[in-house]
């Protein structure tokens, strides 16, 4: 059977594919920890799931505009005003069904055959793969622990080459939590000026989710107003409001990138989901308190697997600043067996700990970062605490 070779660009997801994983040993009766999660464990605030209902009994049933309705991006704008002190229209956003279509109509609007992408490594798994289903030509740039996975000007003027076209990264990062502060941001927006020709791609899909700032002011690229034209602010509903399965991302950008990325998106999936649509209005438009106390829950989570991790053996890690993920350096197993089976990498790793401990996480050759392994806590205390006992116990079976 002859497929399209575009499907030899691009690599399934990995942190789908433990889900998937997940979930069949799961339906055959398997006791499954999972610390794979990618979102909130926490249910949709009731003032959101009230407008949906109340939206599905006005019947906005009906298709929406591609962009999205205007009630809504004036909320999105009013949002970015109200958060991040930046000024945006609504002719400026577009709205998509999840920041991953809106990446992706992004990447497919601005970049060319041979137009290199640079991307800081470790990374979240799709920005690669979507930038070589856009045709790019991907560049990634290694972080270290010491500048805490954060990249530098130094780095980034060195990756920058006369067919560099675009840059990507997360603030906070997934998988590894660092949060780059405004001094961090404008040291890279220095570099940025130098060259007039490259985009932006900023991934604030955890904002909400900071422990790094006790003001809890979220510092955006796009606050720096020499290159603001060229950011493309990506976010969406899933983390901050823990609507995952709703589907809502959207971009904030110059309104000629706008004007791109909803001619993509009208011949891919058209306008967003009305109900989802108008429940988002209500989430932007209300107070973000559900949001604050599900951040004070994480931020207890992460303070209890600092302390677990510190107990495993030969583990070490950079403490994360936001999201909810941990990312351990695991490199001290690799050689080690579990009877004919040897640990070579964190993949190797990840799957024996799957089989043998029944807890999921995700390799960090999935991120860019070999060696590494990211461990959401996305999930119960209690949960998190059994699932340390089975890694430490899984981790002693190893010679």
């Amino acid at each position: 059977m002859q497929l399209s070779s575009i499907l030899s660009r691009f690599n399934e997801s990995a942190t789908l594919k433990m889900a998937k994983l997940v979930r069949e040993l799961k339906a055959k009766g398997t006791n499954v920890i999972d610390l794979s999660l990618g979102e909130p464990d926490f249910n949709t605030p009731e003032h959101i799931k009230n407008a949906a209902k109340k939206a599905i009994d006005e019947n906005w049933s009906h298709y929406t505009p591609v962009s999205g309705y205007a009630e809504l991006k004036e909320a999105i704008c009013k949002k970015l005003k109200r958060d991040n002190g930046l000024e945006y229209a609504p002719n400026q956003i577009v709205v998509s069904t999840g920041a991953k279509q809106s990446i992706a109509n992004t990447m497919i609007s601005i970049l060319d055959e041979g137009d290199e992408i640079i991307i800081p490594t470790p990374y979240w798994v799709s920005y690669s793969e979507l930038a070589r289903f856009a045709r790019g030509t991907v560049v990634f740039v290694n972080t270290t622990p010491e500048t805490g996975f954060k990249m530098t000007p130094e780095q980034l003027e060195n990756a920058i080459t006369e067919k560099t076209k675009a840059f990507i990264f997360s603030t906070p990062c997934n998988p590894t939590g660092a949060t780059y502060s405004k001094e961090e941001l404008e040291g890279l927006a220095r570099v940025f000026e130098k060259y007039p020709n490259i985009f932006i791609i900023s991934d604030e899909i955890y904002e909400y989710i900071n422990y790094s700032n006790n003001t809890g002011k979220y510092e955006s690229i796009a606050q720096f107003d020499s290159i603001k034209d060229r950011v493309i602010i990506i976010n969406g509903l899933s983390k901050g409001f823990a609507m995952t399965g709703w589907r809502l991302g959207f971009i904030a950008a110059h309104p000629e990138i706008a004007k791109a990325c909803e001619k993509i998106q009208g011949q891919v999936t058209s306008g967003t989901n009305s109900i989802t649509q108008r429940a988002a209005i209500t989430a932007f438009d209300s107070s973000l308190e559900p949001s604050m106390e599900m951040v004070k829950q994480f931020a207890i989570r992460r303070a209890r697997v600092k302390e677990l991790l510190k107990e495993l053996p030969h583990v070490k890690c950079v403490e994360p600043q936001g999201a909810f993920y941990i990312f351990p350096d695991v490199s001290y197993y690799f050689g080690k067996k579990y009877g004919d089976q040897v640990i070579n990498n964190s993949d190797d790793l990840c799957m024996y700990l799957l089989s043998e401990a029944h807890v999921s996480t995700v390799s960090g050759d999935a991120f860019g970062q070999p060696g590494y392994m990211r461990i959401s806590f996305a999930n119960s205390l209690p949960n998190i605490e059994e699932a340390f006992k089975r890694i430490t116990a899984g981790l002693a079976k190893l010679s």
